[in-house]
């Protein structure tokens, strides 16, 4: 094994979690239909190896379940106020001993822990 490449995001509507993900920072890499009239919808960070994909088709994973999903930042305070500035809210710094983290939750309610070591 290598790396993690995709990580599925379940979400009720793909276009909203799309729109909210892509204001968050993230870059729309595909969006296609697949079989069965499923659309791919798969973004990336900039410069990031790992990506995401907004999924509607994964029974046991419904959306809003993701937790743990954790994102690397430089700067914790300034993504913070520059999120709160796109109406984006995001829960308190948390301060740990392996770093410090502020919690997101998209639309379904998926949280995306930002993280500053």
């Amino acid at each position: 094994m290598k790396n993690i490449t995709i990580i599925s995001i379940p979400v009720t509507d793909q276009t909203r979690a799309k729109e909210f993900y892509m204001q968050l920072g993230f870059q729309l890499l595909i969006e296609a239909t697949f079989s069965g009239g499923s659309n791919w919808v798969q973004l990336g960070l900039p410069g990031a190896e790992t990506t995401i994909t907004l999924t509607t088709w994964f029974d046991s994973m419904p959306a809003g379940s993701i937790r743990g999903l954790v994102v690397s930042t430089d700067d914790i305070e300034g993504e913070i106020k520059m999120l709160n500035e796109k109406g984006i809210e995001v829960g308190e710094i948390d301060q740990t001993p392996w770093g410090r983290f502020a919690a997101v939750k998209d639309p379904d309610g998926n949280t995306i822990s930002l993280h500053q070591e």
